[in-house]
C-alpha cells in the first residue's frame, strides 16, 4: 500500500480552525511581517543623527547605506514574487526574515562606513525586498477573490503602523542609549515573527482544505509555477515592458517612493532638526503620519472597489505635490507640523491599492504579482534617488529647501500621468468600413 508521500497520492490536508476565515489570519501574520520590514527600513531615519555623533560619518555616507537598502529593497521585489510563485511564500518569507535579523544583529560590530553599506544598505535590502508590498499583493491574489481592495489597503496601511510602532520609540532609545539598542531592538522585533510565520501560514488555501475567500465551493486554484525565478522576473519585465501602461505605472510608482520613504521618510527628522525641533518630537510627526496612513490607505482600498483608480492616484498625487511645496515655508509650528502630518499621512502610501488595481487590469492576474514587483521596484528605485539626493543637496546647500520643491513638482507630474492610464485599452476600437 502507497505511503502518503507516494508519487500520484494527494498530500493530507492540514486543516486549520475559523473555516473559510482563516484567510484573515494570514492577512494577520503578513501585516506583521509587513510592519516590522517597515520598521526596519524606517530606522535610518532614526539612526542618521547618532551614527553622525558616534563615528563622525556625514550625511552623505548614512544617506547613501540608506538609499541602496531601499533601492535593494525595491529591485529584489519582481525576483521575489517569483520565487514565491516558485517555491512557496511561506519559505520564502521565512528566509527574508532570517537574513534581515541577522543582518541587522550583525551592524552592531560595525566600526567603518562600508560595514553600514552592507549591513542596513545590500543585506537588510535583500532580506527586507521580499518583505514588501509585492508580498502583499501575492498574499491577496492567491487568498481572496472579494474585497481584493480593502485587504491590500489594509496590508499596505502596515507600512505606516510599522512607523507608527517603531520610530517614536527608537527615536527615544537612540537619544538615551544611542544606535547600539536600537538595532538590537529591531533584530529581536524580526527574529520573533520567525516561528509565528513558520506555525501559522499555509501555503495556499488548498492546502488546509479551503478556497479562497469569496470563490465558490469546489474551486481549483492554478497550480503553481515551476519556473526558474530569475527567468520568471526577466520574463515578466520584458512582456510588460512592451505596453505603455507598464511605463505608466512604474514612473508615477517612483514619483510615490520618492515623496514618501526617500525624502519624507528618511530626511523629515533631519529637516526639523534643523529648524530646531528635537528628534523625539520629529520622530513623533512621523508617528502621526503613520497612524492617519493607516486611515487614509485602508479606506483608499474601499475606494479602490468602488471607483475609478486613475482619478483616486489623480487627487492623491496632486496633493501629496502640494503639501510638499508648501511645507518648507511653514513656520514649522507645532500646529503646521500637525496638520502636515495628518495631511501627508492620509495620503502616505495610499496610491498602492489603485496601483495594483490598474496592474491586475492590464496584465491579469497570473502575471500581475510579478508585473507589480517591477512596478514596486520603481517606487524604491525613486525612494532611493530621493534618499541619496536629499542629502546630496543638504551636504552641498545646507537646507533641504530644493528637495521639497522638486518632490512637489514631481507629485504633479504623477497627478497627470496617472490620468493616462489605460487609456489606449479604453478608446472605442472604430468599427470596420
Amino acid at each position: 500500500m502507497p505511503s502518503s508521500s507516494s508519487p500520484g497520492t494527494a498530500a493530507p490536508v492540514r486543516r486549520r480552525p475559523f473555516g473559510q476565515n482563516y484567510a484573515f489570519v494570514v492577512v494577520g501574520v503578513i501585516f506583521l511581517c509587513l510592519l516590522a520590514a517597515a520598521g526596519l527600513r524606517a530606522s535610518p531615519g532614526v539612526l542618521i543623527l547618532p551614527l553622525e555623533q558616534a563615528f563622525g560619518w556625514n550625511r552623505g555616507v548614512t544617506s547613501f547605506a540608506a538609499g541602496l537598502g531601499i533601492f535593494l529593497y525595491g529591485l529584489v521585489g519582481p525576483f521575489a514574487a517569483a520565487l514565491m510563485q516558485s517555491f512557496g511564500i511561506r519559505r520564502t518569507l521565512l528566509c527574508a526574515l532570517a537574513l534581515m535579523a541577522a543582518s541587522t544583529a550583525l551592524s552592531t560590530l560595525m566600526s567603518e562606513p562600508w560595514h553600514l553599506v552592507a549591513t542596513w544598505g545590500v543585506l537588510s535590502g535583500l532580506g527586507s525586498g521580499c518583505v514588501a508590498i509585492v508580498l502583499g499583493a501575492t498574499v491577496v491574489n492567491r487568498w481572496f477573490v472579494v474585497r481584493r481592495g480593502l485587504i491590500m489597503g489594509l496590508l499596505t496601511a502596515s507600512t505606516a503602523t510599522g512607523t507608527l510602532i517603531f520610530l517614536p520609540g527608537l527615536a527615544a532609545i537612540a537619544q538615551a542609549g544611542g544606535w547600539k539598542p536600537v538595532v538590537l531592538t529591531v533584530a529581536c522585533a524580526v527574529a520573533a515573527l520567525i516561528p509565528l510565520v513558520a506555525w501559522l501560514l499555509p501555503e495556499r488555501p488548498a492546502e488546509i482544505g479551503l478556497v479562497p475567500y469569496g470563490a465558490a465551493p469546489g474551486t481549483v486554484a492554478e497550480p503553481a509555477r515551476r519556473a526558474n525565478p530569475f527567468r520568471a522576473a526577466i520574463d515578466g519585465l520584458v512582456l510588460a515592458s512592451r505596453k505603455g501602461d507598464f511605463w505608466l505605472l512604474f514612473g508615477t510608482f517612483f514619483i510615490c517612493g520618492l515623496t514618501t520613504n526617500g525624502l519624507v521618510g528618511t530626511h523629515l527628522i533631519s529637516f526639523c532638526a534643523d529648524q530646531g525641533i528635537p528628534e523625539v518630537r520629529a520622530a513623533s510627526l512621523l508617528a502621526l503620519m503613520g497612524l492617519f496612513d493607516l486611515i487614509g490607505t485602508t479606506g483608499s482600498g474601499w475606494l479602490t472597489d468602488r471607483y475609478d483608480p486613475r482619478k483616486l492616484l489623480f487627487v492623491y498625487y496632486g496633493l501629496r505635490g502640494l503639501s510638499l511645496m508648501a511645507l518648507p515655508f511653514t513656520d514649522f509650528s507645532f500646529y503646521s507640523l500637525s496638520v502636515f502630518a495628518v495631511f501627508y499621512g492620509l495620503d502616505w502610501i495610499a496610491t498602492v491599492p489603485p496601483t495594483v488595481r490598474l496592474t491586475n487590469e492590464a496584465f491579469g492576474e497570473r502575471d500581475a504579482p510579478i508585473v507589480f514587483g517591477w512596478v514596486a521596484a520603481g517606487h524604491q528605485l525613486g525612494a532611493a534617488t530621493a534618499a541619496f539626493g536629499a542629502g546630496l543637496s543638504r551636504a552641498a546647500e545646507g537646507r533641504y529647501l530644493e528637495a521639497f520643491l522638486m518632490a512637489g513638482i514631481t507629485g504633479l507630474m504623477a497627478a497627470l500621468m496617472s490620468l493616462m492610464i489605460g487609456r489606449a485599452r479604453r478608446q472605442p476600437v472604430p468599427m470596420p468600413a
